[in-house]
């Protein structure tokens, strides 16, 4: 999404979520590539608005795990480095399974999850492919009854949109993820928690592989 085009859909009440969506969208897409300085003097002209909205939006990015923030070089794109990209998984493997079984026990709204990978397959860009990719996820875990495990997960979720979209940029690997969000959600359809939550960990597993192995060796 072009920057100076979003400009013009600012309105006062909602500036900080629009500013906020609108550098969201372009850090995934790559507009605003990894490293980029994120000045707030600049965002604000892009913008056509003042400071305080764009200064807002950057800590709604940092708390998100999109964008940096240094004392001496103040804000930047987040890079996707092979710490970060551990770190996240890591965090996956051990809770999301656990939070899908819970939540194909519970119940969920199944068709909601197919619209989203139809969604997915059907996107026009890495961004809004990854981010039809996250409502999936988010989907398949947001009824196990602990509120608290939901929180983590989706404090991850961005992340895991930066992670992706890194790993789709440099080598497309959607139709892997596709065939294994259908057997996923094939399993969920089934009401077969357990097959699900495996599907799943053996999903994370496999896509940290590919994301770690392009971040080791981007060529």
């Amino acid at each position: 999404m072009n920057l100076d085009a979003t400009s013009q859909l600012i309105q006062a009440p909602s500036r900080t979520g629009l500013v906020a969506e609108a550098l969201r969208r372009a850090i995934l897409t790559g507009e605003l590539a990894a490293g980029q300085p994120l000045v707030e003097t600049d965002l604000a002209r892009r913008f056509g608005i003042s400071k305080t909205p764009v200064r807002e939006a950057l800590k709604t990015l940092v708390g998100a795990g999109l964008v940096t923030m240094s004392e001496y070089k103040g804000a930047t794109v987040r890079v996707v480095d092979e710490t970060m990209a551990n770190n996240v998984f890591d965090v996956r493997t051990l809770l999301e399974p656990v939070a899908v079984a819970r939540t194909v026990e519970r119940g969920f709204d199944v068709e909601l999850a197919q619209s989203a990978l139809d969604r997915a397959s059907a996107a026009t860009d890495e961004a809004e492919r990854s981010l039809a990719n996250r409502d999936f996820h988010q989907l398949l875990y947001s009824n196990c009854g602990n509120d608290i495990l939901v929180d983590m997960l989706n404090g991850l979720r961005e992340q895991t949109a930066l992670i992706t979209v890194n790993t789709w940029t440099q080598k497309p690997s959607w139709d892997h993820e596709a065939t294994e969000h259908a057997d996923i959600l094939a399993a969920a359809r089934a009401g077969d928690s357990g097959l699900a939550a495996e599907l799943v960990l053996n999903h994370i597993r496999r896509f940290e592989t590919r994301a770690i192995g392009q971040i080791k060796d981007p060529a």
